[in-house]
């Protein structure tokens, strides 16, 4: 596989002007689902093509430098010893220029439509491979391969089984196999997302490989790695998990940190590398929401909050001290950092996406305080500029370039208070009912592997074919010109004079 993958790098840099490349393109989730769907396609169609003069690319629909975010992808890719370095991302393939140049074809995997952005790449699609409802229409020039399973991998591992199952090794076994495992929450029909295919795949799968690994273990290992940020620098630590609110004076950042306060708190020039981070994404304070299991798999939560304003850092601090709904029931602890104030939550209940609430309850009223105009008013700082006050009017989600895509989304299935939500991000839409999900988490909660994101955060952007996509309107009114609204006049009086035409001559036709 390796060597496959060093040969795709390879050709691109050194290809021909007249090679077709044929890209095997996953969402722009970029989940494991997606990016092992991409490389074992990609892989089993340079197995099995007969086109000599295509190079078969999987692509990773996200920039090399979001990658270390997906730390369950990083680890589960080194542990079936695939060099990130031999993987090729969004930012180092220009499609758009191939396309121009008449040598791209797509297969998509793990989404059936492209994004607007890439809307003029669908004449070029040859085939989709997709696990969700199908939203684009079936064309003779485009193979669909369509089917309501719990993973893409599943219908990947159908296909190779299907026209070539010699190129099955047991590294390529491993990867399918993990994969499915993981997406189908270890293969748990109480969970509500296997289907009968997903089993019978990976059964096939053991019994052809017995030395896969056993499911729980895979599934428990590949949990806990969604979680390790310790090879992860402060800023991605920061940006794995963050949601991001604005009102009045105030540009504030929440992020889920999956380290002890106190670890994180020892991090070295802690304080400096917050203040970078808040600088550079033009935030002027920062909460930290820490959250870490005892040996009794109980959750641990506390709270860090930096700013270096020390007005904005107080009154925010206040306002989560005087919280009622919920009570955090914070107690302080000890800091060493001048700007960092930090808390134990007594109440473990209370998860990021209940304190929101409270945020948001804050920011209304410091926005109905702080009189237009003057804004930043009364502020002092411990260190900086006013620079670093970037005003909101109101709640503002973070884009994918201001901070990176954020892993793939779930809640921890604990019973820390929370309805879980058992699909991942581009799944949404197959969600059960409360009592089925609360069933499948009390059924779940005695067993250390499942354990899933612990908060409700931000998505990554959303493939389109996805069913989370919400309202056309949640990131405000289209923008309009004066030249896009004459052109779309002209047309609608065009079309109503070639309507009444066509009425005129039906109307002498009759008559005559």
């Amino acid at each position: 596989m390796n060597q496959f993958l060093e040969r795709c790098k390879n050709a691109l840099e050194n290809e021909h002007d007249d090679a077709r490349v044929h890209v095997v393109l996953g969402n722009e989730a970029c989940d494991l689902d997606s990016v092992v769907s991409a490389i074992t396609l990609a892989y089993f169609l340079a197995k099995t093509s007969s086109e000599k003069r295509t190079v078969f690319i999987p692509l990773l629909n996200i920039h090399r430098s979001e990658f270390p975010l997906r730390t369950e992808i990083t680890f589960f890719l080194k542990q079936n010893s695939i060099l990130a370095e031999n993987l090729v991302f969004r930012d180092e393939l220009h499609l758009h220029a191939l396309h121009n140049a008449g040598r791209l074809s797509l297969t998509l995997v793990d989404h059936n439509v492209l994004p607007s952005t890439d809307a003029v790449l669908e004449d070029v699609v040859a085939e989709v491979i997709d696990h969700r409802p199908l939203e684009r229409k079936k064309t003779a020039s485009c193979q669909i391969t369509s089917e309501l399973v719990g993973s893409c991998t599943t219908l990947i591992t159908e296909k190779i089984m299907q026209e070539d199952p010699e190129i099955l090794d047991i590294q390529l076994a491993n990867l399918l196999h993990g994969t499915i495992v993981l997406d189908c929450i270890n293969m748990a029909p109480e969970a509500g997302k296997v289907t009968q295919k997903d089993t019978d795949i990976v059964s096939r799968l053991e019994a052809r490989f017995p030395e896969l690994q056993p499911r729980h273990s895979i599934f428990e290992a590949l949990q806990s790695a969604k979680f390790d940020v310790s090879g992860l620098t402060t800023e991605q630590m920061l940006r794995k998990d963050l949601k991001a609110l604005s009102g009045g004076d105030i540009s504030l950042a929440i992020s889920a940190v999956y380290v002890k306060l106190e670890v994180f708190l020892k991090r070295p020039a802690l304080q400096k590398e917050i203040g970078e981070f808040c600088q550079k994404h033009g935030y002027n304070i920062l909460i930290a929401m820490t959250i870490a299991f005892n040996e009794n798999n109980e959750p641990f939560r506390e709270i860090a909050v930096y700013s270096r304003y020390t007005d904005i850092r107080d009154c925010v601090c206040k306002y989560l001290e005087k919280a009622t709904n919920p009570h955090l029931r914070l107690t302080s602890v000890q800091s060493t950092h001048p700007a960092i104030r930090a808390y134990h939550q007594g109440n473990t209940q209370a998860s990021r996406k209940k304190v929101l609430p409270i945020i948001k309850d804050f920011l209304k009223d410091r926005e109905n305080s702080v009189t237009p105009g003057v804004g930043q008013a009364g502020i002092s700082e411990d260190s900086g500029t006013s620079e670093d006050l970037q005003l909101g009017a109101e709640e503002q989600l973070i884009s994918s370039e201001d901070i990176g895509v954020i892993s793939e989304v779930e809640e921890r299935l604990r019973d820390v208070g929370e309805v879980t939500d058992l699909f991942d991000v581009t799944e949404v839409g197959f969600e059960e009912d409360v009592d089925q999900r609360e069933s499948c988490t009390a059924s779940c909660r005695d067993q250390p592997e499942y354990v899933a994101a612990d908060e409700d955060f931000q998505l990554p952007p959303t493939p389109m074919n996805s069913l989370v996509e919400g309202c056309p309107l949640d990131n405000g009114l289209p923008k309009l010109t004066a030249e896009a609204f004459l052109e779309r006049f002209s047309k609608i009086v065009v079309d109503a004079e070639n309507t009444a035409a066509g009425k005129k001559v039906k109307s002498e036709t009759s008559e005559s």
